[in-house]
């Protein structure tokens, strides 16, 4: 769907921009939502539809390979055809997508309409931060993209609340009809607001081969990474994944040099900002999303909280990150994204640091104390480290660059919760092992045994996650910039029409 031309009171408005951002912000917080809101519905979905786990984890985990994979197409065909199209067209298809989930009457019906309905998130998620790049001129587009993270993480932190309070009351199938309303006023926000359908002014061919090469390959890597643990790495399927993922990624690397067209243009990767800024972006998402997954095993297994409270005490690194973010990204305006991401891993180091020495009776204000220094350094981090990114790249190019940001962000997600499973588990099974017990029957070891295995893989991984983020803060020290003087502009805003 693509609007004419935007309504003439928004686009003669002196703050049209704002009235862009804040569609982007529809689907921003549509997408999160829909993120965390899904997982609590997974134990009921289960038993709805009688099927065994590994059947329901497709629910959660078709939406994110899906999402994964095609995000740098999609932003590839905004740049092509349109940001405004594309992201229209992805209000569409994400509210089609949920009317379907939430009609699923089997669990191989959702799972596909979940791929419909990621298929939808990727196209906003590829363009959000295009369009909040061309839209803003680059003494505000830190602010207004750390406005967008903020948003974000607040949809984030509510997720898990408002999925159980409309599985209770109502069924599960509200967590996919409530995207309905939502999906449709940002339909006619797009239509009203954004501006005018902007196509590439040359006439550039889809690269098809370059597309499913990559599309594949990444696939089978995030398949044999997320697999792996459970079926295990030295399985014949896993290691012939890992094998044609790398072979169909080196041939995507052949291609895209030899055609006119690439889907990725591989010249991006020559400039620090860019390449240094989505490696650094995959390494934070990494790491707080380690912490994540792990957290909630230790709030419940040693210090014995309940659901309820793992989720509130959870709910503060979202929190922080949405009040931190907008200051950080106006900062960055004035003085460059290097400070403040450099700062933001800094200060993520220091709440891994402090997580590694977390005990068997911790205290509950010290543990939400260190995962709001997670928060904040993460709110630091991101928006500046996202401005940069954008605004190291020439006008024509945003859409793609917006896909392989949010595509580096949701490898760092799969990659941290996978890698750092598969590092705590064989740590805690090994102690487990060493002292005489078998791991078949967790649930009756020794109390005392089984805190001991679980604390010796938790420090462990926690050390993983400090050295990462020395890595990322030494990446981001390397910078070099200049928020006034970017490819894309210095520092005017570019004509929306």
């Amino acid at each position: 769907m693509e609007s004419r031309f935007p309504h003439p009171y928004f686009s003669s408005h002196p703050q049209w921009r704002w009235f862009i951002l804040i569609t982007v912000l529809i689907g921003a917080s549509m997408s999160a939502l829909d993120v965390s809101i899904v997982n609590v519905a997974l134990p009921t979905l289960q038993g709805d539809f009688k099927v065994n786990m590994a059947v329901i984890e497709w629910v959660a985990m078709a939406y994110m390979l899906t999402l994964t994979i095609f995000l740098p197409l999609f932003g590839r065909l905004a740049d092509i055809f349109g940001r405004t199209k594309m992201y229209n067209t992805g209000f569409v298809v994400f509210t089609v997508g949920s009317a379907f989930c939430g009609l699923a009457s089997s669990a191989g019906f959702l799972i596909g309409a979940r791929i419909l309905q990621a298929i939808g998130a990727g196209l906003l998620q590829a363009n959000s931060v295009a369009l909040i790049t061309a839209a803003f001129p680059a003494k505000e587009r830190g602010r207004a993209i750390g406005i967008q993270g903020a948003v974000q993480a607040v949809a984030m932190s509510i997720g898990p609340f408002v999925g159980g309070i409309l599985i209770s009351v109502v069924s599960w199938r509200a967590i996919f009809y409530v995207n309905v309303p939502i999906g449709i006023l940002g339909t006619f926000a797009a239509l009203y607001c954004l501006p005018a359908a902007e196509r590439s002014g040359k006439r550039e061919k889809i690269d098809y081969l370059g597309t499913t090469l990559f599309a594949t390959g990444l696939a089978f890597l995030v398949l044999a990474v997320n697999e792996g643990e459970h079926i295990g790495w030295t399985a014949p399927i896993i290691l012939t994944y890992f094998v044609l993922g790398a072979v169909l990624l080196a041939a995507f690397l052949v291609t895209e040099t030899r055609v006119e067209h690439p889907m990725i243009d591989l010249t991006l990767f020559k400039r620090y900002a860019f390449w240094a800024g989505n490696l650094t972006g995959l390494l934070s998402y990494y790491v707080l999303f380690a912490v994540l997954f792990l957290m909630p095993f230790y709030l419940e297994k040693i210090a014995g909280y309940n659901p309820v409270v793992t989720g509130s005490i959870l709910t503060p690194i979202p929190l922080a990150m949405a009040i931190v973010a907008p200051f950080a990204g106006h900062i960055s305006d004035k003085y460059g994204s290097r400070v403040m991401t450099m700062w933001g891993m800094a200060v993520c180091a220091l709440a891994s640091a402090l997580l590694i020495f977390t005990g068997r009776s911790p205290s509950m204000a010290i543990l939400i104390g260190e995962l709001v220094v997670l928060g904040i350094g993460m709110g630091l981090f991101t928006p500046p480290n996202n401005s940069a990114i954008m605004g190291s790249v020439p006008k024509e190019r945003l859409g793609v660059a917006g896909g392989i940001l949010n595509m580096m962000r949701a490898l760092g997600l799969i990659f941290g919760v996978d890698i750092s499973g598969v590092i705590f588990t064989s740590l805690e099974h090994q102690y487990i092992l060493d002292h005489g017990y078998k791991v078949t029957v967790f649930k009756d070891l020794p109390v005392a045994l089984r805190t001991e295995a679980f604390l010796h893989g938790f420090a462990p991984v926690m050390i993983t996650l400090l050295v990462i983020n020395i890595v990322a803060g030494i990446l981001s020290a390397a910078k070099k910039d200049d928020p006034h003087k970017t490819p894309l502009e210095h520092g005017e805003p570019i004509d929306l029409m």
